[in-house]
């Protein structure tokens, strides 16, 4: 917000209006700059957890979409017009990375023109200041660089939307000399100030401050606040309030924003709130040393500067208490700020609190509040008291739009695949365990086991407790030479820090099924996954290939088989075990070939399938001309064979 000279009379205000044309330059220049500056994301790979929100193949039919809207777990987070929209870009562009950057930066522009168009509406100074401020700040560059963040850039087009929409309505109630025909009209304006209002909180919560920020904005502008401005908001409230307890619930029920990292008593997070106010208020004034993951602080012991961060924030709020007869502007900006802030403040336990308490991308939002105030601020103060150097302060401005360019067009580029913002994580960030760890799983997943190895140790280094960084390390470990029985012993100390981590179970069944001494071992892990997730045909696969190893247990493993098969009808190996046990035991031959018919319909290139139809054929049904084509498949697939020519050579004469 601007100090209170910097508020024009609307005459005055419509006097700097720009011509149409010129407005629309405006807009366009806004849309190029972004997308001048973004260009090095444009065609960046998916980031970290982009495949949770990009929609998943389950859900990308319309009965996913009812799934999005009114089943809790079926997306990471229960956003579902932020899923919706997702659910259509997809139907757009697929998976083409390209698509989701440039409608991110699309929506970061609109954003950015609709503070213009506010601050116009506010008759605040500076308004295309502000604008290309916040299309160009480097603390911008994490919300709309990274996939995941369209919740941030899709929340706040409809936030701000929302409150133009609300200012048509509220302009009309409050003019007294409107006639009837008008005021029984102002519906129109706010119905759809409602709906965009829905829109936003239920694509990111934090827009539910809109609301408190309204009535901040009306005592701004009046001096106080009338029951005719609250009542409207009253629904609008009532709705806030229970979405933000709904979404406090499922961080901690369904994402997993609870434990021991969460663990700070309500004076911790008191103190943690003046540190992280502080802590975006400098990086918007100072934008230096942004990374993707800040170290986390340790607040289980108070220090001086926690006391001084919460003091001084304390200390500002009571004077500009004091001087807002003179000036409401300056505590408005403040109020603002810290109320959008509120949500990621520390008060509410939200998931990425474990590894960090700030991230630039939650404070998008709430920075323009700030931004607005500076740009108006500055356009004020050069008036003022440089009113012939006009030209010094355009340039002034110019320089620090061009400086911040540069800044979010380098911070953009460390958005191009996980392997580039991991590596530049740690390089600032060196004790960040979340970055090391994903750096080694990207590592191993295109073969790079050796520095992968290097950088889960690295992770256990920091986070010797970090039950999926010891399973991988042991998976990773028995693909070296000589690194099996220290994979081994990984495993086993991931399934003792966490028993309900069944991969790493069924990792170390399959690994230790192969000693004799340890095969019953393995069975027993196997059941005890299994007794968590029924519903898993791999490890029931698993299970049936271990229990093969006994002879007498061949039947148990054939049911095994069949529930694989079952749970997944396309498990061509389960039926192909299936088709082997029934051959063995000399029974059911019919059901075997369809067995095998089954392996050929998944995988028609699958040699061995080909040629255990051919010895059914040819000694069971007598259907010698069958025998003879799953032969030559045989041999056409698997030149060498070792049987089937043989076998060829009998039934073709």
């Amino acid at each position: 917000m601007a100090s209170g000279p910097t508020i024009e009379a609307k005459s005055s205000a419509q006097s700097e209006n720009p011509t149409a044309l010129w407005g629309w330059i405006g807009w366009a220049g806004l849309l190029i700059s972004c997308v001048v500056v973004y260009l090095p994301a444009l065609n960046g790979a998916f980031l970290w957890d982009d495949n949770a929100h990009v929609t998943r193949p389950e859900l990308r039919s319309l009965e996913g979409l009812a799934r999005i809207w009114f089943e809790l777990g079926a997306t990471q987070q229960y956003y579902p017009v932020l899923h919706s929209a997702f659910w259509i870009e997809h139907r757009i562009w697929g998976d083409s990375v390209f698509g989701y950057h440039i409608w991110n930066v699309f929506l970061h522009a609109l954003s950015a023109g609709l503070i213009v168009t506010l601050m116009r509406r506010f008759a605040i100074r500076g308004a295309w200041l502000a604008g290309f401020i916040f299309a160009l700040h480097p603390v911008c560059v994490e919300s709309v660089a990274w996939i995941s963040e369209q919740k941030n850039t899709l929340s706040t087009a409809f936030y701000l939307m929302a409150m133009l929409a609300y200012l048509g309505f509220d302009r009309r109630t409050n003019e007294s000399s409107m006639d009837d025909d008008l005021r029984s009209n102002r519906w129109r304006f706010y119905a759809p100030a409602s709906v965009l209002f829905l829109l936003a909180a239920l694509t990111k919560t934090v827009t539910v401050t809109l609301p408190a920020a309204l009535l901040v904005i009306f005592w701004w502008q009046r001096g106080k606040l009338t029951r005719r401005d609250i009542t409207p908001l009253i629904p609008w409230f009532a709705f806030s309030i229970a979405a933000g307890v709904m979404t406090a619930w499922v961080e901690r029920s369904y994402i997993g924003a609870s434990g021991e990292a969460f663990d700070l008593n309500l004076w911790q997070r008191t103190l943690l709130a003046g540190q992280i106010v502080w802590f975006y208020f400098g990086k918007l004034i100072w934008p230096a040393d942004l990374m993707f993951i800040y170290p986390r602080w340790d607040m289980t012991v108070a220090t001086f500067g926690h006391y001084i961060g919460l003091a001084s924030a304390v200390g500002v709020l009571i004077a500009l208490w004091k001087i807002r007869h003179r000036s409401r502007a300056q505590l408005a900006t403040a109020l603002l700020f810290g109320g959008t802030l509120f949500p990621a403040l520390g008060f509410f336990n939200v998931f990425p609190f474990q590894f960090s308490y700030v991230a630039d991308h939650f404070q998008y939002l709430a920075s323009i509040a700030v931004i607005v105030a500076a740009s108006a601020g500055l356009v004020h103060l050069s008036a003022k008291f440089w009113p012939k150097l006009a030209w010094m302060s355009t340039t002034a401005a110019i320089c620090v739009l061009v400086l911040f360019a540069y800044l979010s067009n380098q911070q953009a580029r460390h958005y191009r695949d996980n392997i580039t913002l991991y590596r530049i994580t740690l390089a600032q960030n060196p004790v960040c365990w979340l970055a090391s760890y994903n750096l080694g799983l990207e590592l191993a997943e295109i073969g790079e086991i050796t520095e992968a190895i290097q950088w889960y140790r690295e992770t256990l280094l920091i986070k010797p407790d970090y039950a999926e960084v010891h399973a991988n390390l042991g998976l990773a470990l028995t693909k070296i030479p000589g690194g099996m029985p220290e994979g081994i012993r990984e495993l086993e100390i991931a399934v003792r820090l966490k028993p309900e981590l069944y991969l790493a179970k069924n990792n170390l069944a399959n690994l230790i099924a192969d000693d004799p001494n340890r095969s019953e071992e393995a069975i027993a892990l196997f059941h005890d996954v299994l007794r968590d997730n029924p519903a898993h045909p791999g490890v029931r696969f698993n299970l049936g290939i271990t229990l093969l190893r006994f002879p007498s247990r061949e039947n148990e493993a054939l049911l095994q088989f069949e529930e694989a098969a079952q749970l997944e009808p396309d498990y061509w190996q389960a039926h192909y075990q299936i088709g082997s046990i029934l051959i063995r035991q000399r029974r059911e031959f019919d059901r075997a070939i369809a067995s095998f018919e089954e392996v050929l319909r998944v995988n028609p290139a699958f040699a061995e399938a080909h040629f255990r139809l051919a010895q059914l054929h040819a000694y069971k049904t007598g259907n010698r001309t069958a025998a003879v084509k799953h032969l030559r498949e045989t041999l056409r697939l698997n030149p060498n064979h070792p049987s089937a020519r043989d076998l060829l050579r009998k039934v073709d004469y």
